[in-house]
């Protein structure tokens, strides 16, 4: 009788799961860095950055950090984008818990001027970016104003959706208090981190009170007066 056939040997899957090992292990360490830079970044500005000072920080060579960031450009847009995601968790996503209208769109505020505070020590790459690259054309100011304007629509919204609430007037202009809000932060973030004037944070929240008074409905300052606790566990009145 013939010889039975031999089974065909399984295919092996190894080299698949290194490739996979690879990838994760690259994905790994260009996080590592993307955090270094955008310490550095909150120090120095994007303009502060570059492959060398990095590769100083990490302990890798000028090469291996070029093979994560092909250009000192890609770079600074890989910084701009890393910080609007940690904006976006730490602000955004956390407000929008927060019940339509005002309570949300105090919430928003709050946790901005939050964030502001404990970058008295570093600094807000939006606002260091606005200096650097106000006047300066180009894919890095294209992603700084791109986020920005992310935020301030984001804004918008919440002030819209406290109009359709009924916490504030009809003919409450939108655009006034995002240009409002706005000045706030840039004066908090002044007068705190340049100046360091004492009481800084606080005169924001009486800014942003104040904005939203002249604004709120009848429905909106009883809400404003009602006890409210904030994530931290103060009770605001």
């Amino acid at each position: 009788m013939p010889a039975p056939a031999k089974k065909a040997a399984p295919l092996r899957a190894a080299k698949p799961v290194r490739v996979a090992r690879s990838l994760q292990k690259g994905q790994q360490t260009r996080a590592a860095i993307l955090e270094a830079a955008l310490g550095l970044a909150s120090h120095m500005g994007l303009e502060g950055l570059s492959i060398g000072a990095l590769a100083d920080v990490t302990g890798m060579s000028k090469s291996g950090v070029f093979a994560h960031f092909g250009s000192r450009e890609e770079l600074q847009i890989a910084v701009v984008t890393e910080y609007h995601a940690k904006f976006e968790e730490e602000v955004f996503f956390t407000a929008i818990r927060e019940p339509r209208g005002l309570p949300r769109l105090r919430a928003m505020f709050e946790r901005w001027v939050r964030r502001v505070s404990v970058e008295v020590d570093s600094g807000c790459i939006y606002i260091s970016g606005a200096v650097e690259f106000d006047d300066r054309p180009g894919p890095v100011r294209d992603a700084l104003v791109g986020m920005v304007k992310a935020w301030h629509a984001a804004l918008h919204k919440a002030i819209e959706l406290s109009v359709q609430e009924g916490h504030l007037r009809a003919d409450a202009d939108v655009d006034q208090i995002v240009f409002e809000l706005h000045g706030l932060i840039l004066s908090l973030h002044h007068d705190a981190r340049f100046m360091r004037i004492p009481g800084a944070l606080a005169r924001a929240g009486i800014g942003f009170d104040r904005t939203i008074q002249f604004y709120a409905t009848p429905a909106g300052l009883e809400i404003e007066r009602s006890p409210k606790t904030s994530r931290n566990g103060a009770t605001r009145r």
